[in-house]
Order: C-alpha cells, then sequence, then structure tokens
C-alpha cells in the first residue's frame, strides 16, 4: 500500500478558495465514507483548519487515487477541475509523512512554531481511530506525527514565545486603530481563538470587551475567566446593535454561512461610521461585499502575513533544530511500514513451508510403522521445525531490516513468485516492472544485497534458473547442523 496527500493551504490558496473547501466536523464521517467507496482507496483521513484542507489516503494505485481525491474535491467544493488544480498539491509516500510531521510541529503554520495546529492533528487523529478501526497505517502515521510534534516542541525552543493567529490579529488590529485601549471591542465567537483574542487583548490594555455568541452558556463562560477584566457576553441575537456601538469587530465562529454582509451593516451603521473588521474564521464570517462599504475596514487571515513575517527570521535556526528531529522520526516510521509490507509474505511463506513440513513429517512416520517409538516420534518432529525456524531466520531478519525500500520490494517480489504464495497486498505494493529481470539479479535479491544499479531486463528468464548451488548449499548446511 501506498501514502499519498492531496491538499491545499495558507501557501497555495487564497481565503475564498480555502473556504468553499473547509469540511466541518460533522461532515467528517461521511466525507471519509465517500473517498472510502473510491476503488483506489483504502483508507482516508481530513485535516480540514482555516488554513489548509489536506486528505491524507492510503492507496492501491497512486495515479488513479490522487485522481480520485481530486474528482471528490471538485465535487464538494462545486469548483470545476480547470479552476481548482491550481490550489491543489500532492505529495506521496514519504514525502506525505514528512509534510503531516512538519504541519503537527508548526513548521507550515502560517506563523511559525505555532501550537493550535497541534490539537487539531490531535483531533484528526481521534477521528482517524474512530472511522479507520484496527491498527491500519493511517492510524499509525497520525500517532507518530503527535509524537513528533511533542518531541519538537520540547526538545527545541520553536514554541517558546510564537505568535499565533489570534494574537497576530490583535497585533494588526493595534497596527490599525489609533489607539486600542480606547477601542470598544466585540468578539464573535466563544471558542479557543476566541479565548486567545480576549487574552492578547487584554495584554494590549482593551478594556471594553464584549462577546456575542450562539451559545449564551459558551460566552458566560468564557467571560467567566476574564471577569476581572470585566468581560460581557451576549446571545447571538444581539449582533448588530452590539457592531452597531463597537469600532473594532473579530469574528471567530464554525459558521459556513457570513454572519455579516453588506446590507446588514448598512442597515445598522450610522451614514459614514466608521468600523473595522477582522474575520480569522474560515469559511469567512464576514461577506467579500462589505468591502465595497467606503467607511468599513475588513482585514481576514491573509491579511496577518505582513504581521507575522516579522516573527519568522528570528525562529528560523530553531525550525533548523526541529527538522533534525522530524527525521529521525521519519525514518523511524518508514521502518515500522516497511516491516508491515513483509508480514503477509514472511506470515504466506512460514504457512506454506509448515504445511509441506507436517506433509512430510506425516509421511515418513507412517513408513517407519508404529514399532517407531513416540519419544523418537517427537525428536523427529522437534528436528523438522529447527530445520525450517533455522532456514527462515536469516532471511526474515534481513527483510525485516532492509532500508532500501526497492531492494525490499524486489525481494518480496521474488519470494512470492519463487515460492507461488498468495499475497496480493504484496503484489499491488511492488512498484517496479516485474516482468523483467536479470539473473544478477534474482541472485543479489535472495541474498538481500544492494539493488539499487542491478539491470531489470530479464525476469521471467532469471527466475527459472534460480536454483543455484549456493542456496542448495545453505539448506544442506542448516539440515547438517540440526541433525548434529
Amino acid at each position: 500500500m501506498n501514502i499519498a496527500l492531496v491538499g491545499l493551504s495558507h501557501k497555495t490558496a487564497p481565503v475564498e478558495i480555502r473556504e468553499k473547501l473547509s469540511i466541518p466536523e460533522e461532515r467528517i464521517e461521511n466525507a471519509i465514507a465517500q473517498l472510502c467507496k473510491y476503488s483506489h482507496i483504502e483508507e482516508a483521513a481530513i485535516l480540514s483548519t482555516c488554513n489548509r484542507l489536506e486528505i491524507y489516503v492510503v492507496v492501491n494505485q497512486i495515479d488513479r487515487a490522487a485522481q480520485q481525491v481530486t474528482e471528490f474535491l471538485c465535487e464538494y467544493s462545486k469548483l470545476p477541475f480547470a479552476d481548482l488544480q491550481q490550489y491543489l498539491f500532492t505529495l506521496l509516500q514519504q514525502d506525505a509523512v514528512k509534510h503531516l510531521m512538519q504541519v503537527a510541529s508548526g513548521l507550515d503554520s502560517l506563523v511559525l512554531g505555532e501550537g493550535q495546529i497541534l490539537a487539531q492533528v490531535k483531533h484528526t487523529f481521534q477521528l482517524v481511530q474512530q472511522y479507520n478501526q484496527g491498527e491500519r497505517i493511517l492510524n499509525q502515521l497520525f500517532k507518530q506525527a503527535v509524537t513528533t510534534a511533542k518531541r519538537v516542541r520540547t526538545q527545541t525552543s520553536i514554541g517558546t514565545g510564537a505568535v499565533s493567529v489570534s494574537s497576530a490579529a490583535v497585533e494588526l488590529a493595534q497596527i490599525k486603530v489609533e489607539k486600542l485601549s480606547a477601542c470598544r471591542v466585540t468578539i464573535v465567537g466563544a471558542g479557543n481563538m476566541a479565548r486567545r483574542l480576549v487574552q492578547h487583548l487584554i495584554s494590549k490594555g482593551a478594556t471594553q470587551i464584549s462577546i456575542v455568541n450562539r451559545s449564551v452558556e459558551r460566552a458566560e463562560e468564557l467571560a467567566n475567566q476574564f471577569s476581572d477584566a470585566g468581560v460581557q457576553y451576549y446571545p447571538l441575537a444581539e449582533l448588530m446593535s452590539l457592531v452597531a456601538t463597537a469600532d473594532l469587530v473579530f469574528t471567530s465562529t464554525a459558521s459556513v454561512e457570513p454572519l455579516l454582509d453588506k446590507a446588514k451593516l448598512k442597515a445598522a451603521l450610522q451614514p459614514e461610521q466608521p468600523l473595522m473588521l477582522v474575520d480569522i474564521s474560515v469559511p469567512r464570517n464576514v461577506d467579500a461585499d462589505v468591502n465595497e462599504l467606503p467607511h468599513v475596514r475588513v482585514f481576514n487571515v491573509d491579511d496577518l502575513k505582513t504581521v507575522v513575517a516579522q516573527n519568522q527570521e528570528s525562529r528560523r535556526q530553531m525550525a533548523i533544530e526541529a527538522q533534525a528531529l522530524i527525521q529521525e522520526d521519519l525514518e523511524a516510521f518508514q521502518t515500522w511500514l516497511r516491516s508491515r509490507e513483509t508480514v503477509s509474505i514472511i506470515s504466506c511463506l512460514r504457512d506454506k513451508l509448515e504445511k509441506i513440513r507436517e506433509q512430510e513429517l506425516e509421511k515418513a512416520l507412517s513408513r517407519m510403522g508404529s514399532d517407531f517409538a513416540k519419544k523418537h516420534q517427537e525428536a523427529v518432529e522437534a528436528l523438522t521445525l529447527r530445520i525450517i525456524n533455522k532456514i527462515l531466520h536469516e532471511p526474515m531478519v534481513q527483510l525485516r531490516t532492509q532500508r532500501d525500500v526497492e531492494a525490499q520490494r524486489l525481494v518480496l517480489q521474488v519470494l512470492q513468485e519463487l515460492f507461488n504464495l498468495d499475497t496480493p497486498e504484496v503484489q499491488s505494493s511492488f512498484v517496479a516492472q516485474t516482468s523483467s529481470l536479470s539473473i544478477s539479479t534474482v541472485e543479489i535479491a535472495a541474498k538481500n544485497i544492494n539493488v539499487a544499479q542491478v539491470n531489470r531486463e530479464h525476469y521471467k528468464v532469471a527466475q527459472m534458473r534460480l536454483e543455484s548451488i549456493e542456496v542448495h548449499a545453505k539448506v544442506e548446511e542448516v539440515i547438517a547442523q540440526s541433525v548434529t
């Protein structure tokens, strides 16, 4: 099986495209089920945040599966392929794995080192466990990504003093308004980003803060966390009256429809009344037509890039340290993935040899007759078991620890063909052409030697000539050792 990633982010797509592809949590399960109905997709996971939508899939045919994910995105966003394609990126195998580790560690965030993304990746991991039952590849991938991100945050200073989207939004507001401490501020929403907005506003001297939210209970709970600052809370029905008296409004909700538009604001505001809106939601809570109002200034998450750019340079060295840790964990995951691919072939090979052993042992014991003592029968059975185990031990160890992916897959394919093993998973994951290889390739693969420079032209011929003196000599040696 192969890992593929198809997605878009703040680096590749503007907010007006990202909001069309944002998948709310209540639609994640249905989206995963839809993806897994495609013929070439075995597992799927969706990471959907304000700055990215990334779909991770385990597939049996990379090119076709990537095309199927793109088809899904076009259908979901109602965007034609020609319009959407330019914003998408595709990563395969270890590139996809490394990217997820970087994302979870905050290295691919709009704000380098921000920590909120780790919580979002953790949540996606929980959904993966919920919707992809069993010890499957995406479970392990997201588990490893979360572990890696924790290492990065504890073993480097990447998260120390890092700004978040919320703090960057407050900083932007501080730059744009004359005096933040004198502003009447309204925050729409009561989630984690809203909580961070309140924190940073208070630290910048804001004293007139109101929270409005669909759930009054959540708004009250958030306001109570800052009771010393006199934060007020209101139901969503009071939104327009609060906006009408505000100087500065932040929006941070999960609404899929705009909460503020040109018509609502035109009706609520006095003629030429100034207002600043900072919308850090995706999909946007503020409709694009608000920009047509001459006295209303609107900023969204894409406008934060100039603010956070000042923070980036000082953190680049920390990012280099983090990349070294990510590389270590990437290799660990690749080792796990390679060992997983060998399980079916090893199991099939052992089962086949065990079946042969049992059949031949039964024939031998029947020829010896009833006079052959039971203790001798047990000794002979133990002998045959030892022979099988010793023959298999060294090749299996070498197969599990092979670091060259192509070499390992070549060995698996040779074993499958040589012993006529029914292992479709190995067959589907084998990348190289299997119609041709030279005799030297097969001999090298049988000995588990690096095959990177091997010519792959006469495989079928080589298979018929694989019966080498060295292989027979090795088996004879093992049998002799077991008997003595």
